[in-house]
């Protein structure tokens, strides 16, 4: 079995105490039940645990790529064994449903599996020169350390996103995670490489607040890049205080992803398709739907239907193995939420299902009548609810998608396979799945978007070429002759 003792955090190769005067409380977002309580870290504690990556990357970097391999073979193993123990915290302490809970465990295990390869992967190039006797050789080196800053949402995942290709490619790691769950997001991560044999300073994890620390963790000289997936406000923030050191920043950020709905769409299926993307972990997801476009011709038959089945949705508990919709993250999310549903009312939207809230659990909630400049539409939802607006034509769809400022994901609905294509080409994301929903992730692809939705790509040989530099060092064989330049001073 891993370390289960949170209480502490894990830095320097050792589980101990932060020096903050702070204590930071972890509850459960559905019963309020206090799941940990931990001492923050402060300043002098992150120092350490970047000096500590940094020492321990030195001699990561020069570790067999057979040994690297292995050390992640394992981490699979790890993972494996202890299932249904992180399953069981992501829904206790990020309020996952098990449903949620367990396709993200599945996510997290194959970016392990894919980047078990990059070890052999940090390959490099002989080049020709335009120099008589010289060649030009090029070699893939590792970053050197990077901070990794975990989200709420889904924070085993998108942590294991960064952490497993970060030290695959010979890098050290700093980790600090999201206050509402510091150990899905960070200290779990500490018990699983620790099992699996990672040398001791390579991984550290950081709880801290962000007022103490959260400037810190970016601005420290120790590392190279900064990995956050949050909003695009607080991204926003990161990248202008990395920009201030040079620092490369890997941002996956906030979405307002648009589903339509073409006329000729086969509305049973767009409606299932709709209700996964909409209300799939409530909504907390940077993938998720967050307004839904109907061809006018279609919208009633799309609406009643869709409300018909969204009643269905179980929501309550996400102990429950059945449940579909649980609790959002805290009150406040949920308090702004309200503030939205509210004043889209007052514009005019009607509220077709839900609507009401008990604690943090919000009912599955549709909108009628929508337009893009509802509050609801215009704010990334973050939530289990729907606003559905009707549209004329194709480029209006595509207009009313990219009126907004981010652009991550995206969904089409059509039986002409090359409508839809020809379509997606006109909407400005990185990444739009067509006859599907938004909410699609898969470890050897590209994932990332553009905009205010973030920098760089994650996944793949993509996250390969973020976390690693290339370094050109030149060979002259033979005398080179600098010509008229040296002429004369002999």
């Amino acid at each position: 079995m891993i370390n289960t003792d949170f209480t502490k955090l894990y830095f320097d190769g050792q589980w101990q105490n932060g020096s903050s005067e702070n204590m930071m409380k972890n509850t459960n977002p559905f019963s309020g039940e206090e799941l940990v309580t931990i001492q923050a870290a402060d300043k002098e504690d992150l120092d350490r645990a970047y000096q500590a990556a940094a020492k321990a990357q030195a001699e990561w970097v020069n570790e067999l790529p057979q040994n690297k391999r292995a050390v992640l073979e394992k981490v699979v193993d790890v993972m494996s064994e202890n299932k249904e123990l992180i399953i069981d915290w992501l829904i206790k302490e990020a309020g996952s449903t098990y449903m949620k809970a367990a396709t993200e465990f599945g996510a997290a295990l194959n970016v392990v599996k894919e980047v078990a390869t990059f070890p052999f992967k940090m390959e490099g190039k002989i080049l020709p020169s335009q120099t008589a006797g010289k060649e030009n050789r090029i070699y893939r080196n590792p970053i050197g350390v990077i901070g990794v800053i975990s989200p709420w949402n889904f924070p085993f995942h998108l942590a294991m996103r960064s952490v497993a290709p970060a030290l695959a490619t010979g890098n050290g790691v700093v980790i600090k995670p999201a206050t509402d769950t510091p150990v899905t997001g960070g200290l779990i991560f500490a018990s699983i490489f620790e099992a699996a044999g990672l040398p001791k300073g390579l991984l550290n994890v950081i709880v801290g607040r962000g007022s103490e620390i959260g400037d810190d963790i970016v601005k420290h000289p120790i590392p190279r890049l900064i990995s956050f997936t949050g909003s695009t406000p607080v991204g926003k923030h990161i990248g202008e205080l990395a920009g201030g050191s040079l620092k490369k920043t890997a941002l996956e950020l906030g979405g307002n992803n648009a589903f339509l709905v073409l006329d000729d769409a086969d509305i049973d299926y767009a409606v299932d398709s709709a209700l996964f993307g909409k209300f799939y972990h409530q909504g907390q997801i940077c993938m998720a739907t967050n307004r839904i476009l109907v061809h006018k011709d279609r919208y009633d038959e799309f609406a009643k239907l869709f409300v018909e089945r969204a009643k269905k949705l179980k929501y309550g508990n996400p102990a429950d193995q059945d449940t579909h919709v649980g609790p959002l993250i805290n009150s406040g999310q949920v308090d702004r939420i309200m503030d939205d549903i509210k004043a889209s009312v007052e514009q005019g939207a009607e509220v077709l299902l839900g609507g009401e809230r008990d604690g943090n659990v919000l009912q599955p909630t549709v909108l009628g009548g929508g337009t893009n400049s509802m509050p609801i539409a215009e704010n990334e939802i973050f939530g289990p609810v729907a606003i559905l607006i009707p549209f004329d034509s194709d480029q209006e769809a595509a207009d009313m998608v990219n009126a907004f400022p981010y652009g991550l994901s995206g969904a089409i609905h059509s039986t002409n396979i090359e409508r839809g294509t020809k379509l997606a080409h006109k909407v400005y994301t990185g990444m739009i799945h067509v006859n599907d929903q938004p909410v699609n992730d898969e470890a050897h692809v590209p994932f990332g978007g553009e905009k205010e939705s973030g920098l760089g790509r994650f996944n793949g040989d993509w996250v390969l070429e973020e976390f690693t530099t290339m370094k050109w060092i030149s060979v002259q064989h033979t005398p080179r002759d600098y010509g008229p330049f040296i002429e004369g001073l002999k």
